[in-house]
């Protein structure tokens, strides 16, 4: 359910918002630009206006999630040859949308200029300047390509984390964690038996949310199915050191749940996925780089998208298996505080 619905919830393109334009030029460029947002697929509503109130309250009552405004000169400034400034005023309280929205006007308006210039010099003689964008491993901008192979990891922290935490809490909880640290078994075995089911849900849940990346989302794999194997089996290790490490700490299952919770929302905002780890504060990059999701989204990302072998996503993979070491070391020694 969630891999059907998150690349379509989880999205952040820009499509059928509402762009009101006040436009005080009758010039061709101001008219062939309208013509121009009107038919960008970001934009499913035009309002045309007629005064600077009529647009500010057009994005006050939300009916518009950004402004343009095209100066009374803009046509002629443009045939002569010199700055034509263009107003866009983007609704503060919508600001992510706002800001993309804005910057697919900005290339609408700036490929419209450079076309212009282009003829310019063609006219004049001049070889026209023509700029080429290519995007890496992601030609088209297929947002589906960024959400499905980091859902891998996020969905398999979930589960996992899940079930390892609630493990130990609720023997607790229900009084048999003692007749179970008196059994003959060790409390490496006692571990191992915790942390097992817990590697096996995460390593099932990312194997059929990869497949359905691949075979029915479109999403490339240009990388190596054992280099992913490795990565979710050591990344599925560090999530089962955490998760017994807090129900190691937990008496009952709702405080493994919230240790659960208290980890999980950190660690998705701090690995990358909703923003760039470098524009954090360095406070923030340093927790971020104790983070193993970190880790394992850049590893995904490189086997999907940019055909990662083991030398490549070593300098990713080994950090997770030091975080998974560190993890169920500490995990470890909690077990055999609680038998002594």
């Amino acid at each position: 359910l969630q891999t059907a619905i998150f690349p379509f919830a989880a999205t952040l393109e820009v499509r059928h918002s509402s762009v009101a334009i006040y436009n005080e030029d009758n010039g061709a460029a101001a008219r062939e630009l309208v013509q121009r947002l009107a038919q960008a697929a970001a934009f499913s509503q035009v309002l045309m206006l007629h005064s600077e109130p009529d647009m500010r309250a057009a994005l006050d009552s939300q009916r518009a999630l950004l402004g343009i405004r095209f100066p009374a000169d803009f046509s002629r400034r443009l045939l002569a040859r010199q700055p034509a400034p263009v107003q866009i005023v983007v609704d503060g309280r919508r600001s992510n949308s706002g800001q993309i929205a804005a910057a697919y006007a900005a290339q609408v308006i700036a490929a419209y200029v450079a076309e212009r210039g282009a003829i310019d010099a063609a006219g004049a003689g001049g070889a026209p300047a023509s700029l080429n964008l290519r995007h890496l491993y992601n030609p088209n901008l297929d947002y589906k390509w960024h959400i499905l192979p980091s859902l891998v990891a996020i969905i398999t922290t979930i589960g996992c984390l899940i079930v390892t935490a609630l493990s130990v809490a609720r023997e607790r909880e229900e009084g048999s964690f003692e007749q179970l640290l008196v059994s003959p078994l060790t409390p490496a075995y006692i571990m191992a038996g915790k942390a097992i089911p817990g590697m096996l849900v995460a390593f099932t849940q990312g194997s059929f949310i990869a497949v359905v990346a691949h075979w029915i989302y479109g999403v490339p794999f240009s990388g190596s199915l054992a280099l992913l194997a490795t990565g979710m089996l050591a990344y599925g290790l560090a999530l089962a050191g955490i998760g017994l490490f807090i129900s190691s700490l937990s008496f009952t299952q709702q405080q493994a749940f919230l240790g659960v919770f208290c980890f999980m929302v950190p660690a998705v905002i701090l690995s990358g996925y909703v923003a760039p780890v470098e524009n954090m504060p360095p406070l923030l990059q340093m927790i971020a780089h104790l983070n193993p999701l970190t880790y394992f989204i850049q590893i995904l990302k490189g086997v999907f998208l940019r055909g990662y072998d083991f030398a490549d996503a070593w300098p990713y993979l080994w950090p997770l298996l030091l975080i998974a070491s560190a993890s169920l070391s500490l995990a470890l020694r909690l077990f055999r505080r609680h038998i002594a």
